[in-house]
């Protein structure tokens, strides 16, 4: 069984650009964006908000929530990064959110 190899946020997004033939400057066209803003996600040096994501993936023809889950796994990991912490963390971040879940604290 293959493990499908991570990606980062603007990898993913390159590729879906790419694979469609999308030349940047028209992806941030349509995004109402700054060419130079756009080539800054694709490398990974900016993150963009949740609506721009949305719109991203329209444009891109993918599914909103893949890409929402791309960034997301981005910021966990960076963060994680960051602070030097172990997978320990992971699970109990895990953990803490089963709780304000069942415990209706969100």
């Amino acid at each position: 069984m293959s493990k499908k190899k991570p990606t980062t946020f603007g990898e993913r997004i390159r590729q879906l650009r790419e694979g469609l033939e999308l030349p940047q400057r028209k992806v941030a066209a349509l995004l109402d964006i700054d060419a130079s803003l756009f080539a800054k996600y694709e490398r990974n040096e900016r993150q963009p908000s949740k609506e721009l994501i949305i719109k991203m993936a329209s444009i891109l023809k993918t599914g909103s929530e893949a890409l929402i889950r791309e960034a997301l796994t981005d910021k966990f990991a960076y963060q994680i990064l960051e602070e030097d912490a172990d997978r320990r963390i992971l699970r109990a971040a895990e953990d803490k959110v089963e709780y304000l879940k069942t415990n209706g604290k969100f």
